[in-house]
C-alpha cells in the first residue's frame, strides 16, 4: 500500500469508490463502519444525485445523518463513466477542552444506578434502563459525573417515567495524545424537559470537561479510556 493509499484508508472521513453499476469497487476503513448505518444504494444515489453534470469533482454543503453519523460536506468526484467516488466529512461529534481526562477507573454502571437509587428515593418517577453491558470500567471524574447525572434527572422529574440508555457509539472515536479512543453515551430521555433546570445543567457542564448534547434527549458522549 502507497503512502497516499494509507492516509486515504486511515482517514476520519469515509471514501467509497463506486462501478457505474452501482457496486462497490473499494472503501476506506471509515466507509466500512458507516456502511453498517446506511445502505450502498443510498449512498450510490446520493454520489449520482450530486455528482457534477461533466468529468470532475464537485464538494457540496449539506447535512446528512445516518444513525450516529453526522456529515456537513460531501464531495464527489469522477473522470470517466467506468467509476464514480464519494466522499464524506464529518462533523465532529465533540471535542476535549484539555489534553487529557483526569479521574480514577470506574464501573459506569454503578454510577448510574448509584444516581437513579439517590433520585428515586421518595419519587414517583418510574426509572427505566436500556444498557449495552459491553461498556468496560474506565477513567473518569466520578464526582463531577455524578453532579451532573442528577442534574440531568432534575430536567425530567415532573415526568411520570424516565429513560436511561448506555450504548456504544458505533464507528466514533475521538484521538488524542496519539491515541484514538471510541465513544460511549448516557442517554436520559422522557416527554418533557424543564428548560429553567436545562439552563443550569449547561453552566454545570461548561464548568466540567464533559460534553452534553441536549435535543429532545440530553446525552452525555464519554470517551472510552481505559488506562
Amino acid at each position: 500500500m502507497t503512502f497516499e493509499q494509507q492516509w486515504l484508508e486511515y482517514d476520519y472521513n469515509p471514501f467509497v469508490l463506486f462501478s457505474s453499476s452501482g457496486k462497490i469497487l473499494s472503501l476506506n476503513a471509515e466507509a466500512q463502519f458507516l456502511l453498517g448505518a446506511v445502505t450502498t444504494e443510498e449512498l450510490f444515489s446520493i454520489a449520482s444525485t450530486y455528482a457534477n453534470h461533466s468529468y470532475g469533482f464537485k464538494t457540496t454543503f449539506l447535512e446528512l445523518d445516518f444513525g450516529r453519523y453526522k456529515f456537513f460536506a460531501i464531495t464527489i468526484g469522477y473522470e470517466n463513466d467506468e467509476a464514480i467516488g464519494i466522499k464524506l466529512y464529518q462533523s465532529p461529534s465533540f471535542k476535549l477542552n484539555k489534553p487529557k481526562l483526569g479521574g480514577e477507573a470506574a464501573n459506569i454502571y454503578a454510577l448510574v444506578d448509584l444516581c437513579i437509587l439517590t433520585y428515586s428515593i421518595n419519587s414517583k418517577i418510574v426509572f427505566k434502563k436500556d444498557f449495552d453491558p459491553t461498556i468496560p470500567q474506565i477513567i473518569i471524574d466520578s464526582n463531577n459525573f455524578i453532579k451532573i447525572l442528577n442534574k440531568i434527572y432534575s430536567c425530567f422529574d415532573k415526568n411520570e417515567k424516565i429513560l436511561t440508555k448506555i450504548f456504544y457509539r458505533v464507528g466514533e472515536h475521538v484521538k488524542f495524545e496519539d491515541k484514538k479512543y471510541s465513544i460511549f453515551s448516557v442517554e436520559i430521555s422522557s416527554q418533557t424537559m424543564d428548560e429553567e433546570r436545562v439552563n443550569e445543567l449547561k453552566v454545570l457542564a461548561a464548568n466540567t470537561n464533559f460534553y452534553i448534547d441536549i435535543k429532545k434527549k440530553i446525552t452525555i458522549n464519554i470517551p472510552m479510556i481505559t488506562s
